[in-house]
Parts: structure tokens; C-alpha cells; sequence
């Protein structure tokens, strides 16, 4: 008996099924006969919830924002955890951990999805900047900050790390990533008005 379900919940069983067969076999391994068998679907449904296997891995990426971004608003939200601490762990939640990141991230940094990697870049600097900057405002009133630009020094800091600690755009040393670090922190607090060395424990975040 033929099973009918529901568009959203077929399209939520392609991607699962496609995030499961990227990790394992990689993207370029994997071919959409790959995934029409797990799924256990016509190649006509496929084609119906998505144009191509890329399509596919753009609605992952998307998928992947939306929980990024959903999990730096959770913690944002946190009033228990100090404000110093709140911004570290807005940052930290934006590192991907599902299965099949790595192979993600090496997909959208080949030069022929430049775009999608744009597409990412783009996702996490206007969602995650108005996050930081009402942290950062909290912070203004409990007299940690003095800035009148909370979201512009956000926005620079989101631009200024998506670009430097991307491997792709400028491949750095390990010694060369932490002496950046300390700087991006160093400068921080200067955009910030905050006390000389009390956002360090930025550096957590390098695993410095």
C-alpha cells in the first residue's frame, strides 16, 4: 500500500536521510539514487521537494542557520548566566556540530559555491549581531560597557571574525590564529569601553 504523507514531512525525511548519507559518504559521494533508496521514494517526489542534490545541501545549510541562530537566541535570553559569559556562549553555539559539518563546510568553501558561502556569512552577521548587541546594551546598564554604538561594534566584530577566522579567506598558523585572537579581544574592549582584560575570557573560544 502506497504511503501518502505530508509535503512537510517528506521534505524533512529527504533531508534527513541526504544529512545522514553526506557524513558518511561525503557530498560528491553521494548520488540522489543514494538517497531516493533510503528514503524509499520515486525519483518524481524527489525532483518535486528539491531541483537537485545542491538544492538539497543549500535547505541543509538552511536548516543548520535556523538552529544556530535559534540556539544563540536561547542563550542570549539566559539572565543566570553573566553577560561576559552570555557573549561567549553566543559564539560558541554557532559552531556546527551535527554529523555532517565537516563535509558541509568543505562543500561551501570549493570556489563554485562562493555564493553559498556567502549565503552563510550573510545568515550569521544580520542573526547573530542584534543578538550580541542586546547582550552587549544589558551590559551598558550594569556598567560593563560604555558604547553608544552597541550594534555597529557587534557588526564589525561579526564581519571582522567571519573573515579572519575563516580558513578559506586567510589560511593562518596556529600561533597566528591566537595572536589574531588576542587582538579581535584587545580591540573589542576598546569598541566597548570595557575594563582592560575583562572580556579575555573570549579566549576560550580559540581554546587558548
Amino acid at each position: 500500500m502506497r504511503v501518502v504523507k505530508d509535503a512537510e514531512e517528506r521534505r524533512n525525511e529527504i533531508l534527513d536521510a541526504a544529512n545522514e548519507l553526506f557524513a558518511q559518504k561525503g557530498f560528491d559521494g553521494t548520488s540522489t539514487n543514494d538517497i531516493l533508496e533510503k528514503v524509499g521514494i520515486a525519483r518524481g517526489t524527489l525532483y518535486y521537494h528539491f531541483k537537485s542534490k545542491e538544492d538539497i545541501m543549500d535547505a541543509l545549510i538552511e536548516r543548520y542557520s535556523v538552529r544556530l541562530i535559534g540556539a544563540a537566541q536561547e542563550i542570549a535570553a539566559d539572565k543566570s548566566i553573566p553577560v561576559v559569559e552570555r557573549i561567549i556562549r553566543v559564539i560558541m553555539a554557532l559552531n556546527i556540530s551535527d554529523g555532517s559539518s565537516q563535509e558541509i563546510m568543505e562543500h561551501i568553501h570549493k570556489p563554485q559555491n562562493a555564493l553559498m558561502h556567502q549565503k552563510i556569512q550573510k545568515v550569521l552577521i544580520n542573526g547573530v549581531t542584534p543578538i550580541l548587541a542586546d547582550i552587549i546594551r544589558e551590559g551598558i546598564t550594569q556598567g560593563l560597557f560604555n558604547t553608544p554604538f552597541p550594534y555597529e561594534c557587534m557588526e564589525m566584530v561579526m564581519i571582522y571574525a567571519n573573515t579572519i577566522f575563516d580558513d578559506d579567506m586567510v589560511p593562518m598558523t596556529n600561533e597566528e590564529l591566537a595572536q589574531r585572537a588576542q587582538a579581535l579581544v584587545y580591540n573589542i574592549e576598546r569598541l566597548l569601553g570595557a575594563e582592560s582584560g575583562s572580556l579575555m575570557q573570549v579566549m576560550q573560544m580559540f581554546g587558548s
